[in-house]
């Protein structure tokens, strides 16, 4: 399953199963027929034996939510565009490409490669997404990397984040990524704290590069001060030359309650310590954010392009042999696409171009 974002709307986490499959069902017809669905069909769907009164008493609900309206009065429901991203964060699930869809995509995306230009070889593409998916298929190339404003990283769970990018242009992004083990929310939201003090203005190869540079000053007055420690003979490199860890051993500690300067820099040396640790956090985060998962679904007005046409575009990135986002490609159809089949087709279409530019 591809997550794109978490539901953090606590007036939609608090929905009961009964309103979310209601909910769930009527999306599920629009995208099936794109007809409203009224209280009396959506009895007859549901599992459980519910009266048309409750059906409607709970579409009442919904609509305050703002999830699903009426097209004109008496008519059955629909979607709304907040619906629409609502039941694709929280109800879409979106499995692997079929292996006979992949091999399809792979013959024709290669013989279109052979020989001929990037260009023709990303119209094919668009051609190949177009007739798949009964939208527009859509190329953006030559992208380049924008300054940010603000970024921010959000547990989804152990293993998982989606660090959520906004540039200076006010585009929002969100990449999912893996996480190291043992990373927890209270770590994440430090590094984002930290990174948005160094961020702004920057972008995010501009902020990696600023972040190690500070990493590089850090190392630097650490080693001048441990080294200065060890001449002193208030510490000792120990496990050199045994093929363990280099591990600097203070010594001494009773003298040191007599020695102001001493006692300074050992509170100096632990702090750069735990910065140099930080630090390196904060460039494999930095890292993590820039190869994560780039597919995204956009719907309507989330869109400032195709906000008036009330269209949905899903879009991929493709990368160069330096894993730098190059272009990005995918569909635009209306708000009714067939998400669950799109989205990985997509996927697989993207880093397929990726692999072939490597």
């Amino acid at each position: 399953m591809i997550m794109t974002r978490p539901v953090t709307d606590p007036s939609l986490q608090s929905l009961d199963a009964r309103s979310r499959d209601i909910f769930r069902r009527i999306v599920e017809s629009y995208l099936f027929d794109g007809e409203p669905v009224g209280s009396r069909n959506l009895s007859r769907m549901l599992p459980s034996t519910l009266s048309p009164a409750t059906v409607r008493n709970v579409m009442s609900d919904l609509e305050q939510l703002g999830l699903i309206y009426a097209p004109h009065v008496s008519a059955g429901r629909l979607p709304t565009q907040r619906g629409l991203r609502f039941f694709v964060d929280a109800f879409l699930e979106i499995g692997d490409l079929p292996e006979d869809e992949r091999r399809s995509i792979e013959a024709q995306i290669k013989a279109s490669g052979q020989g001929v230009s990037l260009e023709h070889m990303l119209t094919e593409a668009t051609q190949l997404l177009s007739g798949a998916s009964r939208g527009a298929g859509l190329v953006l190339a030559g992208k380049t990397e924008v300054p940010l404003k603000h970024l921010e990283f959000v547990q989804l769970d152990p293993r998982r984040a989606l660090a959520i990018l906004v540039s200076q242009n006010g585009d929002v992004e969100n990449r999912v990524l893996d996480l190291p083990d043992g990373v927890t929310s209270s770590q994440l939201q430090e590094a984002s704290n930290f990174i948005n003090a160094h961020i702004r203005g920057r972008t995010l190869g501009e902020a990696r590069t600023e972040i190690s540079r500070l990493k590089a000053e850090t190392s630097a007055a650490l080693d001048t001060l441990s080294r200065d420690l060890v001449e002193r003979g208030l510490a000792v490199w120990a496990g050199t030359g045994n093929d363990l860890p280099a591990r600097l051993i203070i010594r001494g500690r009773a003298n040191l309650l007599e020695n102001v300067t001493a006692q300074a820099d050992i509170e100096l040396l632990r702090h750069l310590f735990e910065d140099l640790e930080t630090q390196d956090g904060l460039i494999q985060l930095l890292d993590l954010a820039e190869a994560g998962s780039g597919v995204r679904i956009f719907i309507g007005s989330e869109n400032r392009l195709f906000s008036l046409s009330g269209s949905s575009l899903v879009v991929a990135p493709y990368r160069d042999k330096d894993a730098r986002v190059v272009g990005a490609l995918g569909v635009i159809g209306p708000t009714r696409l067939n998400y669950a089949r799109i989205v990985p087709m997509v996927d697989y279409t993207a880093q397929l171009i990726s692999r072939m530019l490597r």
